[in-house]
């Protein structure tokens, strides 16, 4: 089986997660970058707002062939308990028909299953078959606890989906 790893990341907590997760599982990577200027206090502020309203933003790239790939894992940041525009633009750009995925969030303190639950609504809409979904909580936390956080969930989820 053939696997995906797709993400957006802003702080760089769900590109360790990602990345922890594709070196684990020997799967190919793909990072979702938002073209619109988002640093400042204003510009997060709005970003938050738009992750609420689920805005749609320019993102490279703008859509990807899931053709080659039998599971695709499916993270993002969590942005005022929603997900990050750039994810919800990934989501309605690409054809997931067929598809397993695995959703995944990173959050600060709370709001991860309501972004999870809208994950999996917005894939199903899209013909996805979602088999597992998780958050990892980053705050006050290290890279390297990210790392041991996501290899902990690698485990768990092994033991779920192939009771290994």
């Amino acid at each position: 089986m053939k696997t995906l790893i797709v993400y957006f990341s802003s702080g760089g907590s769900t590109k360790i997660v990602a990345r922890t997760l594709s070196m684990n599982l020997k799967a190919n990577i793909l990072e979702i970058k938002d073209l619109k200027d988002r640093k400042g206090f204003g510009k997060r502020l709005l970003s938050s707002i738009e992750a609420f309203r689920e805005s749609k933003t320019e993102i490279s790239p703008k859509k990807f062939d899931f053709t080659d790939y039998d599971l695709i894992y499916l993270g993002t940041p969590t942005w005022a308990n929603n997900p990050a525009p750039a994810i919800i633009t990934f989501i309605d750009n690409c054809d997931w028909k067929g598809k397993d995925v695995i959703l995944f969030t990173t959050l600060s303190n709370n709001g991860g299953e309501k972004v999870l639950e809208r994950l999996e609504e917005k894939v199903s809409l899209r013909g996805a078959r979602v088999v597992e979904s998780f958050a990892i909580t980053t705050k006050d936390k290290s890279s390297e606890d990210l790392i041991n956080d996501t290899e902990a969930k690698i485990n768990v989820l092994d033991l779920k989906m192939y009771g290994a």
